[in-house]
């Protein structure tokens, strides 16, 4: 398994990744009669992108994801 050795701002933009994707999948999650919602919220969106601003991130997202795979490889 490969570690990639992340800087601050880089793991913070992954993890913030992470608790979107987590969001929106408990949001989507459950029975199909159950009402989705129709935005993400505000606030975790907003987390996402203020960290992959500041980790120089926003607009590549072939490197982010490089990144996140490195960081997170799939099981």
């Amino acid at each position: 398994m490969h570690t990639a050795v992340l800087t601050d701002r880089e793991r913070a933009a992954v993890q913030a990744y992470l608790r979107l994707l987590h969001t929106v999948r408990a949001a989507f999650d459950g029975p199909p009669e159950t009402p989705r919602p129709f935005v993400v919220p505000p606030a975790v969106l907003a987390e996402a992108e203020r960290a992959l601003a500041g980790a120089g991130l926003a607009g590549n997202e072939e490197a982010f994801f490089r990144l996140l795979h490195d960081w997170c490889p799939p099981t």
